[in-house]
């Protein structure tokens, strides 16, 4: 589709920086994303698209967040990272910008991830910090320490069935076309194994170690066999995968973690998708997990758990909180800091906050 003149496809900013060919192909670029959220954009499943003043708007903050890479790269790329989204908001958060402008930079750069994940095989973004309608920079919603211990449960209950052999032959019979449906294969195909497939050790390995780890989405998807030490209990994530410095981790989870993952890695070479793959942990269609596939993932234990997400901001980072928030309380920023592979303590600091239970619990004794 053509764009509307009233859209600014290249901006003078950036077309004073570039040299004619990577002007053409920025151009090639925007065009394709731009024209692709007027039409899709809002829910690519129906057609919709994103209204022409939202497009319009927020390619402005797209093109900013641009030139910002450039200037990171020193020099023209076309790539997007979501490394470069999350240090442009913390760019952003020590500026002297109104937090609503600084809402709509992220705005914006959502939604170009929204069509470099669906468009050019790239991963959504979600942001590790936002901005609230009024003064401060707030870390996403977290679990509570309750929700936590709900959340592990529930993991262990996901996609689970009955036991092959507690079942009657007529119960066997439907439990047979589930895992036909659920496994995309014919029913007379179904065999013992899948139910021990589906009663496997992968979403609970995920969720536990991402529950002791704080798991960035981003670490999810980097995650490989090398990183893990059963033996001592921890993930080595090296420096060339680290998130968000140039450091290498050491991250401690707890035994019945590892014990988990360890089941997990017995199971995994059972499974097609992983013969040529290093990654941990892959969805059914054998991708990368992804910041949308986990938080639909999330979204899915908490029904499950009973937890109710209505009016909060839930997503992996929710995960990635609370263990900053409980970690914070129970020992110092020290350890919060290293567990959460911070290569800065302020920002660890934001996690430095008395969680709501705790005050709850001071409102009682108080009277």
């Amino acid at each position: 589709m053509s764009l509307p003149d009233s859209i600014t496809v290249v901006s003078q900013p950036a077309e004073s920086y570039l040299q004619p060919r990577q002007l053409v192909d920025y151009r090639d670029q925007r065009e394709a994303c731009l024209s692709w959220l007027l039409a899709f954009g809002k829910d690519p499943e129906k057609g919709e698209g994103y209204a022409l003043g939202t497009v319009k708007a927020r390619a402005a903050r797209m093109d900013q967040f641009y030139r910002y890479i450039w200037e990171q790269e020193g020099g023209y790329t076309a790539t997007l990272t979501t490394e470069y989204a999350d240090a442009w908001i913390r760019d952003l958060a020590t500026q002297d910008y109104s937090n609503v402008h600084k809402k709509n930079c992220q705005k914006g750069v959502q939604m170009l991830f929204k069509w470099w994940a669906h468009e050019r095989g790239g991963s959504e973004w979600d942001p590790e910090i936002t901005f609230s309608g009024s003064k401060s920079t707030n870390p996403r919603d977290y679990l509570t320490r309750e929700e936590r211990s709900k959340i592990r449960d529930a993991s262990l209950k996901y996609g689970s069935i009955p036991s092959y052999s507690n079942v009657t032959p007529a119960e066997r019979d439907r439990w047979k076309r589930y895992l036909a449906q659920r496994f995309e294969k014919p029913k007379a195909e179904v065999t013992p194994d899948d139910w021990d497939r589906a009663n496997g050790w992968k979403i609970p390995s995920l969720v536990s170690v991402s529950l002791d780890a704080g798991l960035r989405p981003i670490e999810v998807e980097r995650s490989t066999t090398d990183w893990v030490d059963i033996d001592n209990a921890v993930l080595r994530i090296p420096k060339q995968d680290s998130a968000k410095s140039h450091d290498s981790w050491i991250v401690g989870l707890r035994d019945q973690s590892a014990t988990m993952l360890e089941r997990w890695l017995e199971e995994r070479p059972a499974y097609e998708q992983y013969e040529d793959s290093d990654a941990i942990w892959l969805t059914r269609q054998g991708n990368v997990y992804s910041s949308s596939t986990l938080r639909y993932l999330l979204h899915r234990l908490c029904d499950l758990a009973n937890i109710d997400t209505e009016n909060r901001s839930m997503s992996w980072y929710s995960i990635r909180h609370s263990v900053g928030t409980y970690l914070t309380r129970a020992e110092d920023l020290a350890a919060a800091q290293a567990q959460l592979r911070h290569k800065s303590p302020e920002t660890t600091m934001k996690y430095d906050q008395t969680p709501v239970e705790d005050r709850q619990d001071a409102l009682n004794r108080m009277g």
